[in-house]
This record gives C-alpha cells, structure tokens and sequence, in this order.
C-alpha cells in the first residue's frame, strides 16, 4: 500500500469538512424548526403555526416595531381574582376594550357601506372568555331601538351603525351565566333618550338580577364591597354611563361620582403626560375610588397597535400611576390582543402585582402568603399561569379580515371624519 502524500491529504480534508458543515447546517436547521411544535412552544418563542404555541398564546409578529419573525405572543389574561381573592373591588386593575362592539369583521346594514374606525378584532364573548372585564359601549337611539354605535355629535346613522344593544348584551349575560364567579363592568357612552330604555334594555337582556345596586356604590372614595361578597350577592354586573340624568331616572351610575379618569385618545397615549378628561375630578381626588386609564390614540391602526402595546404602554402606566397617586383599576386599550410578547397582558399583571402582594407582577404572587411575600420571577416568566377556573376558552387568533381591512375604506373614513374629529367621542 502506497503512503499517503501531503498532496493526496490536501485533497481529501476539504471535501471531508465540507461534508461535516453540511451535515452540521442540516442539523442545525432541523434543530432550530423542530426545537418546539404542536403546543410547545412558550412566549416569545418562535413559532410558524398557532398550533404550535402554548395555552393562553398565539403566533405573530409586529413589523411595525422591526420584529418581522413570528412568535408566540400572550392572547389570554390571567384573571387577578385566581390569584388573590377577597379584596375589595377597587383593589384590583381590570381589562377594557374601548368599543369592545367595533369589530372588524362585523357585518354593515343590508346595502350600506359603513364609514368608521374599528377598534377590535374579536367577538365580545371572545373578549370575555380572553379575559377581558370591562366594555366600553356606545348606546344610541336608533331605528326605534337602542343600538351600538361609533358615531358623533350624539347622532347614530345607518353607516356607523353595528347593531341593537341587546345583542351584545346578551353576550355578557351568557358569560355571566356560564362563569358564576366573574364580574364585568360595562361603560355606556350614553346618547339614548328614550324613557327609561336603559333599564329596560338590561332587563330584556337578562341582566338586571346581576346588577351592583348603586346605593351600595361607595360615594366618598371609600373602598368598594370584596369580590367574594359581590360573587355571594351575586351583584356581578356594575354598569356606568356618561349621562348625568339617569343615576336619580333609572339608577344606573354616574361615572364619573364614581372614578377618575385620564383624557382619551392622543392625549392618552403622550409619553410623560396623564391629563384628567374634562368631566373627571383631578386625578388626585380622594372623592373616587376607581381609577380609569384609557390607553389608545385617536386614531386606530391595528397594525400599530403591537408597537403601543409594548414598551410605551409600560412607561404610560408608570405616568399615570405618579399622576393619580394610585394604580389605575381599568386599563382600556384597543386590538387588545396585538403585541410584540406580552402585550396589556403583562402590563394588567405588573399594575396588579403591587397593590395586590406587594410583587413586581402578578406571576410572582403566592396564594394565601403574606403581603411581600413573592415568588422569584427575576427571569422573565415564558408561558403565562392559566386559570384553572377554566374561565378561558377563547381563541387568542384575529379575525381573517383584521389586517386585510382596505385601506380604501381607511381612507374613505379618515377623509370622511377628519372634519368631524373634534366632535368625536
């Protein structure tokens, strides 16, 4: 047998290594496709399918922010209740969805094309079952009833019209039915002038036996009943409206006797400024025991919406929290669901980890344990708790048309309601 010559190695080990880094790649790649699959995988992990994202998430990105790689995002609360249970209501900061009833995919009336901003993607019994606790609603006189509308100047019309009020509350009441622990809150923006059309319209729905009385709304800003003696008076519903007039003619509260409130829309969202709504008491108020932040921009881009909800809605909580003196208890967004990871998820478990145990967020929580005494979450935590209530049963996926919406019909709305901005609501 013939040595091998120098020469003859010099051709063999090139071809021998460039094996190996093909063999290496293929591993690598397979490694990197394969690594989590089939509900595996945990927030921010990436992701190619919603199948292969764990409880509580879905698979996206946000192009918006850069992040054009999909991964798994949170699309589930963990309600603050599972937790820690017991406090008073005022105690504890709820999910809202501003419009919760503007949703993109809803049907315009028979031949109408509709003209207006939608604000989010899913039903509001999806909403509920993701979490969700307030609805914020838009009620009119409309076609001889009470319906949801986004519209202006107090005025509802056939192509900013969604559909009759009782709709959607019997949503909220199937919740209710089917979840006996879980309280909700609903916020009417109120341009109904019919005689007593709110209480009937409940009534008709079915909610009036959920209903927080409102003589027994704290009026001096003192703490409002427990949770658990809301669930065992089973008074689970507490509904306010922007009209003055029907706290003493139907006894549906006054909102703003009861909460404080930050201006909504552009303003809302100012980096380093938390401004009160015009019909609020100063943030400060000792008179009110509920907080309300509204957190969305004047103008709703779902596509933005992933960017808003990262880290300057962190920093906005962190404004408003200095600006009032106290935790915000409702935090309205809108596209809920759309982030770049954690999403108002997190920032709804970070607003109640202080005032709740005394943690940096939710997560670091321990049932029954003292105040202060928290779990070690120093790393972030992957996968959000899930509450074993078994509340969540709601799909975390957007609607097929939520990011297809036209940008015509965008176009069509904006030119159509820029002269009419200040009028809006």
């Amino acid at each position: 047998m013939l040595p091998c010559s120098p020469h003859h190695r010099s051709l063999r080990r090139p071809s021998t290594t460039i094996g190996y880094l093909y063999l290496l790649l293929f591993s690598l790649l397979s490694t990197s496709s394969t690594s989590c699959s089939n509900g595996s995988c945990q927030l921010l992990e990436a992701c190619a399918a919603a199948t292969d994202c764990g409880p509580g998430l879905y698979c996206g990105n946000c192009p918006v922010s850069g992040k054009t790689q999909p991964v798994c995002t949170s699309g589930q609360a963990v309600i603050p209740t599972s937790v820690v249970n017991g406090l008073p209501f005022n105690k504890y900061t709820w999910l809202v969805t501003h419009n919760s009833f503007s949703i993109v995919d809803a049907p315009p009336l028979p031949g109408v094309q509709r003209l207006t901003f939608y604000n989010q993607e899913d039903t509001v019994t999806n909403q509920l079952r993701n979490g969700v606790r307030g609805l914020m609603l838009d009620m009119y006189d409309f076609e001889n009833d009470i319906w949801l509308c986004h519209s202006f100047r107090g005025q509802c019309y056939n192509f900013t019209a969604f559909q009759p009020a009782i709709n959607t509350l019997m949503e909220v009441e199937a919740f209710l039915s089917e979840n006996p622990t879980e309280i909700v809150t609903i916020i009417i923006e109120d341009y109904v002038h019919t005689t007593k059309g709110l209480t009937a319209l409940f009534a008709k729905a079915g909610l009036d036996k959920y209903w927080f009385p409102v003589s027994k709304m704290p009026r001096k800003g003192d703490d409002w009943p427990t949770v658990t003696e809301m669930v065992q008076d089973n008074h689970r519903l507490i509904v306010f409206t922007s009209d003055a007039t029907k706290e003493a003619q139907e006894g549906v509260a006054y909102q703003w006797k009861y909460m404080v409130e930050n201006e909504s829309g552009d303003p809302g969202v100012k980096p380093g400024s938390c401004p009160k709504r015009k019909e609020s008491k100063a943030l400060t108020s000792k008179g009110a025991s509920l907080f309300f932040q509204n957190y969305f921009p004047t103008y709703p881009v779902e596509t933005e919406a992933c960017n808003e909800h990262s880290t300057p809605l962190q920093a906005m909580v962190g404004t408003c929290y200095k600006a009032a003196g106290r935790m915000p208890n409702f935090l309205a967004v809108n596209f809920y669901m759309r982030s770049d990871g954690g999403g108002v998820f997190d920032a709804v478990d970070r607003m109640n980890g202080p005032t709740l145990c005394g943690c940096g967020t939710l997560a670091a929580c321990q049932a029954g344990a003292p105040f202060g005494s928290c779990n070690n979450v120093s790393v972030p935590t992957r996968s959000p708790a899930i509450n074993n209530a078994g509340s969540f049963t709601g799909s975390v996926q957007f609607a097929k048309s939520a990011s297809a919406l036209s940008s015509t019909n965008r176009m069509i709305a904006f030119l159509f309601y820029l002269p009419l901005m200040a009028f809006w609501l």
